[in-house]
């Protein structure tokens, strides 16, 4: 899967930070710039990766391909 980040230094903190138009509210930063990246693809992972504890017994967790 390829997704857009949208780096943007900040003078005032002095830090990288990291947006996905298409994640909403899913936000990194770090203090460079390779950093930040890094954090954002653990975010990622970490919002694609289901709760399993809070599914009904019942459900089937299917990985996709996207």
């Amino acid at each position: 899967m390829k997704i857009r980040a949208v780096c943007e230094y900040d003078e005032e903190v002095k830090s990288w930070s990291v947006i996905c138009p298409e994640l909403p509210g899913l936000t990194s930063c770090g203090d460079t710039i390779d950093q930040a990246l890094e954090n954002y693809k653990n975010a990622i992972e970490l919002f694609f990766t289901p709760d399993i504890e809070i599914l009904p017994e019942e459900s089937k967790v299917i990985e996709m391909v996207i």
